[in-house]
């Protein structure tokens, strides 16, 4: 009898070590991980990432998350760890995603591969270290492209750097250079400061401030004395410090602060970050010239876009959307920034700036596009480099009625970094593809011969 109860002892002790290991394991499967088959169950329940037209960029198959497109929109998608988003979109979304819910871009896949082979081709032949573009459709504010340099495939992710998986249009801040010059002007016209042909006295230079001033320079020789119209043009600075002698400090900011920058862009879930404008107290006269031509603020290439598309938009700010059914969030909403007819009027020089400027670095025979240069010099620890540039370049078309605004930014180029020479190709390059996509018909047979006459700006 006593033998028979040791017996049953032990195996009641066996049966309750076995579970006891049994429960351990299941918990450290649990935590540490997750056993094979939820995991399968867990990523076939994934929701699908898709373009405007369903384009499929990432999606479940098998157990196994995975990106069709390859490359195309990678930063902007992101990638997936064991059982959830690491970075990018599978990350921002990964509740909505793990819901069984698809999240539907509005990005048209077309115009985003244009971006990135436009960026692709022209970086490295420029020695650029990397760069972005923003396509916004200019009445709602959709962003058609957001693509960054270099490429990133989200499949082999493990295979990349940070510094490739960047998501650069919505990340990377810059000093935006003279891009913000039609900017400053078009608030000019809208104040009553200044007319496209009001006339100033513009030396290769001028001293600026008082006890603690500085002299400005202008890089493109031009005549001594421009009109409003033609300070845009040679994208004179003294001809800018002229516009803004008289623009008080709280209205002149309060004009960039209206186009967005020193605001966040709210993009809902997706992280963004935010340029900057000084306080209004340290606007003295040398720091109000400064950001008439984009130098001690700076800006996103998604802010960038989004206030230049307040010209195209004639003069109401869009805030940019990315995911279709979602709005920008509380701030940012609509709001008119200049008249119409001072957008317009704006347009209009600039589209001049490309024909008698730049036309065959960002103009394309037949088709009306407007836009602006900058090459900013980098601020480092030491002040402002004099070997590293950031190139820009945006603009909108057609200058009418303009459909799309797109900016560029290229750093680091070690050859032909000025902005007419990287940034505004790039720009014609998805210019050109966009009108080919909408296979518009020209809409003036030949240019006038001053496109061939024409002058080359190096700012």
């Amino acid at each position: 009898m006593e033998v028979k109860i040791r017996s049953r002892s032990r195996l009641m002790q066996f049966i309750a070590l076995f579970l006891f290991l049994t429960l351990v394991w299941s918990y450290a499967q649990l935590e540490w991980n997750v056993p094979q088959a939820v995991r399968h169950t867990v990523m076939q329940a994934r929701g699908s990432i898709l373009a405007a037209d369903g384009t499929v960029l990432a999606r479940s198959v098998n157990g196994k998350r995975v990106y069709p497109q390859g490359q195309l929109a990678g930063q902007l998608v992101g990638m997936m760890g064991a059982d959830s988003g690491l970075e990018g979109l599978e990350h921002a979304y990964n509740r909505v995603l793990e819901g069984g819910q698809d999240v539907r871009l509005t990005i048209d896949p077309g115009v985003q591969a244009a971006a990135e082979a436009a960026l692709g081709k022209t970086v490295p032949e420029h020695q650029g270290e990397y760069g972005s573009v923003i396509v916004m459709e200019t009445r709602t504010g959709r962003l058609l492209a957001a693509a960054s340099y270099p490429p990133f495939n989200p499949e082999r992710w493990t295979e990349y750097s940070a510094h490739d998986r960047r998501n650069r249009p919505f990340l990377d801040v810059y000093e935006p250079g003279s891009t913000i010059k039609a900017l400053v002007v078009a608030a000019a016209f809208n104040e009553g400061l200044t007319s496209p042909e009001t006339v100033y006295d513009t030396p290769m230079s001028r001293y600026i401030g008082k006890r603690w001033g500085s002299t400005i320079h202008d890089a493109v020789q031009h005549p001594g004395r421009l009109t409003t119209r033609q300070v845009l043009r040679y994208s004179s600075n003294v001809g800018m410090s002229h516009i803004v002698e008289h623009f008080a400090p709280e209205r002149m900011r309060g004009y960039l602060g209206a186009y967005g920058f020193g605001s966040d862009v709210t993009l809902p879930r997706l992280p963004t970050e935010t340029g900057s404008l000084q306080p209004l107290r340290k606007w003295d006269d040398l720091v109000r010239v400064t950001n008439a031509f984009g130098q001690g603020m700076s800006s996103t290439t998604l802010q960038l876009a989004a206030a230049y598309n307040t010209l195209g938009n004639d003069g109401m700010y869009v805030p940019p959307r990315l995911v279709e059914g979602e709005g920008s969030g509380d701030a940012g909403e609509r709001h008119e920034v200049l008249r119409p007819t001072t957008a317009r009027t704006t347009r209009a020089i600039l589209q001049d700036v490309i024909e008698e400027g730049i036309f065959s670095q960002a103009g394309i025979e037949g088709y009306a596009l407007g836009g602006k240069t900058g090459t900013a010099q980098v601020v480092g620890p030491r002040g402002y480099s004099s070997s590293l540039y950031d190139s820009v370049f945006s603009g909108f078309f057609p200058v009418d009625a303009p459909r799309v605004t797109i900016t560029v930014m290229v750093h680091g180029a070690k050859v032909e970094y000025h902005g007419s020479q990287l940034a505004a190709p790039i720009y014609r390059q998805i210019a050109s593809a966009v009108i080919s996509r909408w296979a518009a018909v020209p809409t003036e047979q030949g240019q006038k011969e001053k496109h061939a006459k024409a002058q080359q700006t190096h700012n």
